[in-house]
């Protein structure tokens, strides 16, 4: 059985202060977020590996963006974001 049956996936955004690198304004940025809801109920065609997997399976979250623009007008470069842990357990 595929991992993904045991979450209901959605997207969400959270605000983070991040630090420009070129010019040095910190700023709050919309971080996008995958967010992983583990299910009630295992599906019913499930053995008992699959039993076990679900048994430790968390509900968790997943960084989806890597880069940000600076909000600066006269910088406006991208970035890397850094910093900040790229899974959250819920």
């Amino acid at each position: 059985m595929d991992e993904r049956a045991f979450y209901k996936e959605s997207e969400t955004k959270k605000p983070m202060t991040l630090t420009c690198p070129f010019c040095r304004t910190a700023e709050a940025h919309d971080l996008r977020w995958l967010v992983r809801t583990k299910v009630d109920r295992l599906p019913g065609h499930a053995d008992e590996r699959d039993r076990a997997k679900f048994k430790k399976s968390a509900s968790y979250m997943v960084l989806l963006d890597d880069k940000v623009m600076c909000k600066n007008m006269r910088c406006r470069k991208r970035f890397d974001v850094s910093g900040i842990k790229t899974t959250a357990f819920i």
